[in-house]
Parts: C-alpha cells; structure tokens; sequence
C-alpha cells in the first residue's frame, strides 16, 4: 500500500502567506488600516465573495477560500494571540497609573453603552434577554486594533485625547474577561429557568470561574518568573520563544481543562508576563508572529461577512451602523468631557470609539455557538461591526475636524486639567545597562525625581533589581526595536554604560539611525573607545580612563595646597580639550 503524505490545509496556508506578502507592504504604502484591509480581502475572497463561484470555476478553487472553516483552526490561533498581546498591555502598574481613566470613565462607558443598546435591542428585535444582555455588552466594546492604529499615524497616542482613549480601550479590554464567563455561565443555564434562577447560575459559575483564574494566575505566577529566569540566562532565542508559546498554551489549556475560553486562558498569561521583568523582550519576539496571526484572524472574520447582505438588507444595517455610532458617541463623549477634556476632544473621542470591536467576532462566534443567539441575527450584527470598523477612518477625521473647529470657535486652545490625563509613556530617561555605573545614574536620577527605566542582559540581576520594585527590565537596548517598544524618541536622554565595546558601539549605531535627534550619551573604556563611540554618532562620551586620572589629579593638586576652585578650573579645562578633541576627530 502507498504510503501519502498530507499537510493539512497547505493550499490555504500558502495563499494566506502569499496575500500577507503582498498585502502587508501594498497596505502600508498606501496608509490603509491593516485591519481593514484583511477584512475586505477576507470578504472578497471568502466563502461569500468570490468563493461562491469556486464549485463552477474549479481553476479559481486556488485563488480563493470556498470554506472557511478550513482556516478556523488557524484563525483560533490568532484569536489567542491577539487576547496574548493585549495582557501584555495590561499591567498592574499601568492599570494602577491610569485607574480613574480607566475604572472610573472606563467602566461607566462599558455599563451604560451595554444598557441602552441591550435595551434598544430587547426592544427593537426581541431576540430574548439572554440575547439581548449578550449583544449589549459586545457592542459596548471598541476595537483596539484599528483605533490605536489611527491614534499612531497621527502622532496622538501621547496627546490627552489619546491617553484618554487608549485609557477607555483598557477597561473595555478588561471587560472581554467576565463576558466571556458570563456567555459560558447562561450558555450552561435552563432556558426554562426563572430570571431568579439564571441569575443565581450565572452568579455561580461566575464565582467558579473566578476561583479557578485565581488558581491559575497564583499558580502561574510562581512558575512562570522562575523559568524565564532559568532559561533566560543562555540568551538563546528559540528557547526565549518556546517558553512564550509554553506559557500561551500551557495556560489556555488549564483554562480549557477548568471549563473557561482558551482566550482567557491567553490573555491570563500575557498578564502574568507583563508583570515580569521580560516584558519587552517578550512583545518584540512576538511581534512578526502576532501581526501575521492577526491579519489572518480578521481575514477570517471577513471571510464570515457575507457582503450580499447589504444588498438585501441596505436599510436594516445602515441603521444599525448609524445607531451604534451615535449611541456610543453620545455616551462616551459627555464622560471624556467629564473627565477634563474639551468638548470639542470629547467629541472627537466619541466618534473615534464610535464602532464595534474585533472582541465582537469572537464573542459572538462563542454565543452562536452556544445557542444564545440566532446565527442569523449574529450574521448581522457582525457585518455591521465590520462596516462599523471600514468607516472608523472617515469618523476620526470628521471627529478630527469637529475637535480643531470647536477649539477655534473658542478662540483658543482649550488644555485639560492638569491631572486629567496621565503622562505618556515616554519621557523617561533610558539607562542601557545597569551594572555599577548604571545603577549610581539611577540613584542620582532618582534623587532628583527624575523618572528612569533601564535594560540589562543579565537576567540574574534583573532579577534582582526588577524584584526590589526598580524599572528594570530583560533586553539589549542595541535593538532600536526595544527602544520604540518604550519610545525612546521621547525620553530626555539615553545613556549607555554597558562594558562591552562592541555592544556599546553596536547600541550607538542603531539608536543613531533610529533616533537621530535623540540626545545620547556614552560612557566608554578609554579614549579610542571614546573616539570610536564619538564618530558612530554618541552626543557626549565620558571614557573611564580619563574621568578616574582627573580625579586622581584633583586630590593631589588639592593636597598640594591649590584651592578648590582652581583645581575644578584645571579639571574642566582638561575636559573641554578632550571634548574639543573629540569633536574634531570625529569630524563634526
């Protein structure tokens, strides 16, 4: 008997690549949202697209994807991916920062978004309260996704409108986890049940699940930290990445195995690793990976939209679309006004969260699914979140123009209060590498209430530093990918104190080219060093050699009997010479 070989879904993972190739970069060029752009591929070549015609044109079988649920595994993938990277964004300490942002104008967006809508659609559809409670929630959500990505074509994501927003995105972020519960919960409910009885079910199985997620970030937590940092020491990439994966699907599967969503599962432990010391070095392994895993879960999504729905249904879903967007806008933009924006930014802030959510595909795929809601109905609603998501640009530059003509019409430029949003990310100065000399900088910063953040390669003391409550993270700060991780374009100052040559060398080429504009400062072995370091780009370099001899011959000039005045002269004038000369070696 021949033996065959078959690689499951080939074709589809080829033509997925294929289009990724082609369709990331024509995407960029063009400054088309990337997640529009997989969902109108998706749609276009889908089941509901030009898929229909596969059966009759066989040729275009290879072109297109006549079945969707071929790459429903694959999508799962990027399902779990993208909750994976969004706990990455979720820290305690970033939560805690932005806590009024985000748990008080955050929450109150989430509550009163999900009454009126679930009211309107328990009115309007009678799809039942289950249902309606369901669709409520969903669509009190935004998509992080493509609003982010507008907020940073813009330069806005450290504007107070932006940190606003991105405060706004977290909490509704956040509210994915006890959604996802709850559909679980009334999905295992009696339909029979009184509203008493289903609400002490879902009760329960919401205590349940809260058990069960407290074991396992307890749990994980006490693993997790301890096995990055046993590994972490070889500096091996591929072990870094399996550890990454392990821990993604380690933890969706004790979720699964505990009766929860393997995207709970995910998102738990993007949480538990942004609470360590790896943060970073684990958002920039993932990266590559994510942005394709996601184009393919919003590809998928498209595939899911039958487009010919507009056709049948024009009325029924413009008017869903436009409903949604100024529900939402009418609520969100009074609570940003509240919250010390402008009413022209608060606007603007309510049509930019004005559509659905890429967390709508998945929830209500899972209610589907659960027979919570009617695949029609659920059909629907998806496709207008979708034409909800393909107008978001159009919405942010009328909400764009309403904000600027407000703010004109006011005859000035209205600032927030001073605390009404947090600072950016940015602004901090950025220490690459935190031996000796590294951790004295950070304790001068530090005296002065200047705020640091550093990255070191040994992962032992990182971990020694990260777990005394210091910014310190695992990473080389040569990788400008790092540093635009924690905008680097931003911070006051970046200094290298590493003792390698090389990699000091290697680190002030890449943020050069990188950052040219940033103000960077090195400190190198000797002056060859200094010359080296001078020429590759370095603002300022301070050899060790030389400061240790002038200070050397500080206190002997002082001992001989020279006031300290004139010795700090003599010092000084033996420092700008240096510089002097350094300069003009380098050729500036």
């Amino acid at each position: 008997m021949q033996e065959q070989h078959a690689f499951p879904f080939l074709r589809e993972i080829l033509l997925f690549l294929t289009l990724s190739g082609i369709l990331i970069p024509t995407l960029q060029r063009l400054r088309i949202n990337p997640v529009l752009g997989f969902l109108a591929v998706g749609a276009l070549l889908g089941p509901f697209g030009l898929g229909r015609m596969a059966e009759d044109l066989h040729w275009l079988g290879w072109f297109t994807f006549p079945n969707n649920e071929d790459v429903a595994m694959l999508a799962e993938l990027g399902v779990l991916f993208l909750m994976f990277m969004i706990g990455l964004e979720l820290s305690a300490a970033r939560l805690w920062a932005m806590r009024r942002w985000v748990f008080g104008i955050g929450a109150a967006q989430v509550v009163l978004c999900a009454a009126l809508i679930g009211g309107a659609v328990a009115l309007l559809l009678a799809p039942g309260m289950n249902a309606a409670l369901v669709l409520g929630l969903v669509l009190s959500l935004s998509s992080t996704a493509v609003v982010m990505q507008l907020l940073g074509e813009r330069h806005d994501t450290g504007s107070p409108l932006g940190q606003a927003t991105f405060a706004v995105l977290m909490f509704q972020d956040l509210a994915v986890v006890p959604i996802l519960i709850l559909i679980g919960a009334l999905a295992g409910g009696d339909a029979a049940s009184s509203g008493a009885a289903i609400a002490l079910q879902v009760l329960i199985a919401m205590a349940k699940a809260a058990v069960a997620i407290a074991l396992i970030y307890l749990v994980g937590g006490r693993v997790i930290r301890p096995l990055f940092r046993a590994f972490a020491r070889n500096r091996q990439p591929d072990v870094f990445m399996a550890l990454i994966l392990l821990s993604t699907f380690g933890i969706a599967g004790l979720c699964a195995m505990a009766g929860l969503s393997m995207a709970l599962g995910a998102l738990i432990a993007g949480l538990l690793l942004a609470e360590t010391e790896f943060k970073h070095e684990v958002e920039l392994m993932i990266e590559p990976f994510k942005g394709l895993l996601m184009g393919l879960f919003f590809m998928t999504v498209g595939m899911g939209m039958d487009v010919l729905q507009v056709v049948q249904a024009p009325v029924w879903l413009a008017g869903a679309v436009l409903a949604l967007v100024l529900c939402k806008t009418a609520v969100i933009a009074p609570l940003l006004r509240a919250g010390g924006l402008p009413w022209g930014r608060a606007v603007e802030g309510g049509l930019l969260l004005g559509q659905g959510g890429e967390f709508a595909f998945i929830v209500i795929g899972y209610a589907v699914a659960s027979r919570l809601l009617d695949a029609s109905l659920g059909g629907r609603v998806m496709l207008a979140v979708g034409l909800s998501l393909f107008i978001t640009p159009l919405l942010a530059k009328l909400g764009r123009a309403i904000g600027e003509r407000w703010e004109a019409r006011a005859g000035a430029h209205i600032l927030p209060q001073a605390d009404a949003v947090p600072p950016s990310a940015g602004g901090r100065v950025i220490i690459a590498g935190f031996g000796r000399v590294g951790q004295q900088l950070a304790k001068l910063l530090a005296g002065q209430g200047i705020p640091w953040i550093a990255f070191e390669t040994d992962a032992k003391l990182v971990a020694q530093q990260h777990g005394a409550g210091a910014p310190v993270y695992f990473g080389n700060a040569a990788r400008p990918e790092l540093l635009r991780r924690v905008h680097a374009g931003e911070a006051p100052a970046i200094v290298l104190t590493m003792d390698n040559p090389a990699a000091a060398l290697q680190a002030v080429r890449g943020i050069r080219r990188e950052f040219p504009h940033a103000r960077l400062f090195a400190r190198s072995r000797d002056e060859k060093h200094a010359r080296t370091l001078k020429r590759a780009g370095a603002s300022v370099v301070v050899p060790e050699t030389l400061e240790a001899s002038l200070q050397l011959s500080a206190f002997v000039l002082g001992s001989l009997g020279l006031d300290g005045h004139s010795v700090d002269l003599i010092v000084d004038q033996e420092r700008s010479l240096f510089a002097a000369s350094l300069e003009a070696q380098a050729g500036l």
